[in-house]
């Protein structure tokens, strides 16, 4: 291959290592057909030459190759990285099953594994770089000579390896190996057993051990064993419940460094480009601690590489586009002109030279004019990197006052209706009040964030409940520190809780029951609508290989944090009632789907199947509806096809109906228990045929035969609200084709009216409002427009939807309800939504949280939300009473 003459010239004027390579490959060169080609196959030395001969000739190879290529811009630096990484990954395997044969000759290598950190890990290897791999052993596969012990062959496999890729001689050498970044270097050997090394990172390893493992990579001899630890240390790394601590700490490492390198820290000649403040360590360390934040629950921000790291953080809206693009840009500006640097002299070295020659020297390698004109270059990326890492360093906030006078007036000055009160409450948390204030670590961290979360408190419209909230919380916490950790990390979530803590009495008592219920709201999208059913089921279901207790847990983790976070967003402002509802909904659909899929198969191992036969499952109520709330309960009918009296196949066969009614029993269970990771929901069956005097689950035959003979009107009016949630496509049909008839007709001739307005009236009898915004129970709430809207699609067979809106919508176009009546319902439904997080009790709230309900409500004060009330409950009473004027009127 010929060079280009300007190329030449660029590397003999600025280069000795590249000159000498040159003239040594001279041949290598020359034979090459381009640099399109497989680089490692480019670079093969003779086979017959000794291996640590081979090794060093094809190092000196792969420099020359990959420098000619990214000089002549052939090369972008992803492809520089990542063949300088391919090659270290087969120089490192070699030099391991070298040394594996050299001891036990004709064995396998297997039970000895390198895995790879740093930039080996991620593919980004500098061009004069060292390799920081962790050395492991399976003491139960490791071969071994008869006599040794297996930390002795061990340690011999791994002496031998690194001697075979660092010693020097006559040609060089092949890779520089640190192994100091195994768990205590000063004193573990330099191979670790698999288990020894298992538990250290899952029980005592240091927050940089952490984000080291971010890019780490099972690359050389037994890659099975290698991946192996990898899958078991995975939650190590990738923590659903993040330590903030460990952040804070993470961040500290940048801070020591700059303090460090204070000297590099200037911009111009000397300038550190790894170390210096705006350099390629902190874009590494800023999309790193991104990836801590958030990868724990999104796989797909754990990319290894910076650049892939840096484009996931941003596809994924956890940074700016244009962050990630300052970031980017910055990093591959550094990373090129530090390998231009190492090329100069084979040097693992990160800073300009501080001598102006030297400076120029390095420019023109590149393909600047001077070393000025590289310093233009550099200059703008360097600000720019180091300003947006700033923003995450964030600036120090002062200390909150100790003396209680003196506190007890700042907190004043911010808001507090009391600060001696409020000071009281401080200086109680700063004493350890409570047992999750009393450990020294608790109150290090209660004081580190406790002047975000008081400014946070501030913004609320009453300081004061809000404070008093959280000192409610905190009694109850048996831990704290991750709590002021998040707080601190992440200051606008303080606001946030400041406005749950003031507004929201439900919300706040699951934050006192599971504060890492606040690490769901870290992420962006946690304000946005929740994902569809299979989406949710998929998520929830993503434990089930790991057993059915582990499941059920799983699934309540799940659930707790999609309900709470959509209580926040009608909190915050960020979500409609209507879609909250709805999401609701789905969130319970999704859960009783898993549980029932996950039920039926334990169910299965121990009593079979009954042959042609499944179990389906109906919602009705506000779940067949598609609008819970928070609270609400599930309201479930259990059924099952084929021959009631079958048996099934198991090893403890058991006939059809006792079957289907003690796998029902487990499925409620599943659904109602409370576990460790707290409650799901209450399960009500008393919707199933004869009530709660009947059988659990019914053969759908029999639940047909019921509907159509037997049943009240009170039931064909809750089923119109029904609908098939779990079954297969054709169990499901069978069912909704069963409910479609009987609510088209095929029932018993009944009249639905009279019966209905004599039901409503016991009802109001027994079941008075709570309160006077009870928005279900009140007079022209929502149980009289439930009635209005059954008793209508009974008596007429239209709008036959579970949906009440849809239901209201086919109704109002057949001329057979008034169309105010859709917006009544709209509005009564936001309201109980909202009201069932502000003011559960149904009583007016207080006059601060006023204005979140009203802007829940679509209403632009708290008059205008009455004078809506007042609108839909006429709405709502006038056709209500059209109907029992009706029936007065017969």
């Amino acid at each position: 291959m010929h060079l280009p003459f300007e190329l030449l010239d660029r590397i003999r004027s600025g280069s000795p290592f590249l000159s000498v390579l040159l003239d040594r490959e001279a041949a290598f060169v020359e034979a090459l057909p381009g640099f399109a080609v497989d680089a490692l196959a480019a670079v093969a030395a003779d086979s017959a030459l000794p291996l640590a001969q081979r090794l060093r000739i094809e190092r000196r190879r792969i420099a020359l190759l990959v420098a000619l290529g990214d000089l002549s811009g052939t090369y972008d630096l992803r492809r520089v990285t990542r063949t300088l990484s391919d090659f270290a990954d087969s120089a490192l395997h070699r030099a391991i099953v070298a040394a594996i044969e050299e001891r036990t000759p004709g064995a396998q290598p297997v039970g000895f594994a390198a895995i790879a950190l740093g930039k080996q890990g991620s593919h980004e290897l500098n061009y004069s770089s060292d390799i920081d791999p962790i050395l492991i052993y399976d003491p139960a596969t490791l071969p071994r000579r008869e006599h040794d012990e297996p930390v002795e062959a061990a340690v011999r496999i791994g002496k031998r390896a690194v001697e075979l890729l660092q010693a020097r001689d006559g040609d060089g050498y092949v890779l520089r190996v640190d192994l100091r970044l195994r768990p205590s270097p000063e004193a573990t050997p330099i191979a670790l057993p698999i288990d020894a090394a298992v538990s250290y990172y899952e029980s005592a390893a240091l927050p940089w051990e952490r984000a080291a493992f971010i890019r780490a990579r099972a690359v050389a001899g037994d890659v099975a064993l290698g991946n192996r630890f990898l899958d078991s240390i995975r939650p190590f790394v990738w923590r659903r419940a993040l330590d903030y601590g460990a952040i804070g700490e993470i961040r500290e490492i940048t801070r020591r460094i700059r303090d460090h390198y204070a000297q590099g820290q200037a911009f111009g000649a000397g300038y550190d480009l790894k170390r210096g403040r705006g350099g390629i360590r902190e874009a590494e360390f800023f999309a790193q601690v991104h990836q801590l934040v958030h990868g724990g629950r999104d796989p797909t921000l754990r990319a290894p590489a910076t650049l892939d790291a840096l484009a996931a953080l941003a596809a994924g809206g956890r940074i700016t586009a244009e962050e990630a693009q300052v970031m980017a840009d910055g990093y591959t500006l550094f990373r090129t002109i530090e390998h231009r640097l190492q090329m100069v002299d084979d040097r693992q070295t990160h800073s300009l030279p501080d001598q102006c020659e030297a400076l120029d020297r390095v420019a023109r390698l590149h393909g600047a004019e001077d070393g000025q004109a590289l310093l233009d270059l550099l200059a703008p990326h360097v600000a720019a990197v180091g300003a947006v890492y700033d923003q995450l360093d964030g600036a120090s906030v002062p200390g909150l006052p100790v003396d209680p006078q003196t506190l007890a007036g700042r907190l004043e000055t911010l808001g507090f209706a009391s600060g001696e009160q409020a000071a009281r409450r401080i200086v109680d948390w700063r004493g350890g009040a409570y047992p999750a204030l009393r450990s020294p670590a608790a109150r290090a961290a209660l004081e580190d964030s406790l002047p975000g979360l008081i400014a946070g408190l501030a913004t609320a419209s009453d300081p004061q409940a809000a404070l008093l909230r959280l000192d409610a919380m905190l009694a109850r916490l048996p831990s704290a520190i991750n709590l002021f950790r998040l707080l601190e990390a992440q200051p606008a979530l303080a606001r946030l809780l400041s406005t749950i803590l003031c507004h929201a009495p439900t919300l706040a008592e699951a934050l006192a029951r599971r504060a890492t219920l606040l690490d769901g709201l870290i992420d962006a999208r946690a304000l946005e609508p929740v994902g569809t059913v299979a989406e949710l089921a998929t998520e929830m279901a993503a434990r089930k290989a790991e057993g059915y207790e582990r499941l059920l847990d799983h699934v309540r983790d799940v659930v707790n944090e999609k309900r709470f976070m959509l209580g926040v967003q009608v909190v915050a402002g960020t979500g409609d009632p209507l879609a909250v509802a709805d999401g609701y909904a789905r969130v319970a659909e999704a859960a009783v789907q898993v549980l029932a899929a996950a039920t039926v198969a334990e169910f299965a191992e121990r009593h079979g199947r009954v042959p042609d036969s499944e179990l389906i499952v109906l919602a009705l109520g506000r779940l067949g509806g598609g609008a819970l709330t928070h609270a609400s309960d599930l309201d479930l009918v259990y059924c099952f096809t084929g021959d009631f009296s079958a048996e099934s196949d198991g090893a403890k066969p058991l006939g059809a109906v006792l079957y289907y009614n003690r796998l029902a029993q487990r499925l409620t269970a599943a659904l109602s228990v409370q576990t460790a990771s707290g409650p799901l929901y209450d399960v009500d069956t008393r919707l199933r045929p004869s009530g709660a005097q009947g059988p659990l689950v019914v053969s759908l035959a029999g639940f047909e035969r019921y509907q159509r003979e037997d049943a009240w009107t009170w039931e064909h009016m809750a089923l119109a609200r029904a609908r098939p949630i779990v079954g297969s496509s054709a169990g499901r049909a069978a069912a909704a084709a069963i409910i479609a008839r009987v609510l088209a007709g095929d029932r018993p001739d009944r009249d639905v009216a009279a019966e209905a307005v004599a039901m409503r009236t016991d009802m109001a009898r027994h079941k008075p409002p709570a309160g006077p915004l009870d928005a279900k129970l009140a007079p022209g709430g929502l149980v009289d427009l439930e009635f209005a809207v059954h008793v209508t699609q009974l008596q007429s067979g239209q709008g036959l939807s579970p949906r009440l809106g849809d239901a209201i919508d086919a109704l109002v176009a057949a001329g057979r309800l008034p169309r105010g009546l859709h917006d009544a319902h709209d509005f009564l439904t936001r309201l109980i939504v909202a009201m069932r997080l502000v003011a559960p009790d149904a009583q007016v709230p207080p006059e601060t949280t006023r204005p979140i309900l009203a802007a829940a409500l679509g209403c632009a004060d708290w008059d205008a939300v009455l004078v809506r009330l007042d609108a839909a409950r006429q709405v709502v009473g006038d056709t209500w009473q059209e109907i029992a004027n009706g029936v007065g009127d017969r």
